[in-house]
């Protein structure tokens, strides 16, 4: 990412959304027995979101790690979504504290970090600096719905 893209630390984070031309998608739900998201001391903790529509398959086999990077950037705008259906705001975002990604992927592909760059790269685009994370990302051998890949999010937030 250029840091020109970031924008300025002043800058809303709606008009950066407009700007870079980002549409925020309905907020989905969780996908089984649990909650999208839980508010604790200032930290919201994001469930694991996947991206829109639902693509199936494995990255180093159905996917490439350009189309896994572009699921990422996809699932950053699920989390998105969730985190201004809880908070009303993006605004209220001090910080993105981590994310941990999940890549559904065939045993010998060594790209996980490639494709969780893609959520990364959004995050820091919308949120500048306070976009700027610790991560972690797993290849896994399945995920659910058999996703290509699944982020999970931490976010400090300014209390109401």
């Amino acid at each position: 990412m250029n840091r020109n893209e970031a924008g300025s630390a002043q800058e809303p984070v709606e008009s950066r959304l407009q700007r870079l031309g980002l549409v925020l998608p309905p907020a989905s739900g969780p996908a089984a027995s649990y909650t999208n998201a839980v508010l604790v001391n200032g930290l919201l903790f994001v469930s694991g979101k996947g991206p829109a529509g639902n693509p199936s398959g494995k990255l180093g086999r159905e996917f490439t790690t350009e189309e896994g990077y572009r699921f990422a950037r996809q699932t950053g705008l699920e989390i998105l979504a969730v985190v201004k259906a809880e908070l009303g705001s993006l605004e209220r975002v001090k910080r993105v504290v981590k994310l941990q990604g999940f890549v559904n992927s065939d045993p010998g592909f060594e790209e996980p970090h490639m494709v969780l760059d893609g959520c990364s790269d959004l995050l820091a685009e919308v949120f500048g600096e306070r976009g700027v994370h610790a991560r972690s990302v797993f290849g896994a051998s399945s995920l659910r719905g058999n996703l290509p890949v699944i982020v999970d999010s931490i976010f400090q937030v300014q209390e109401e």
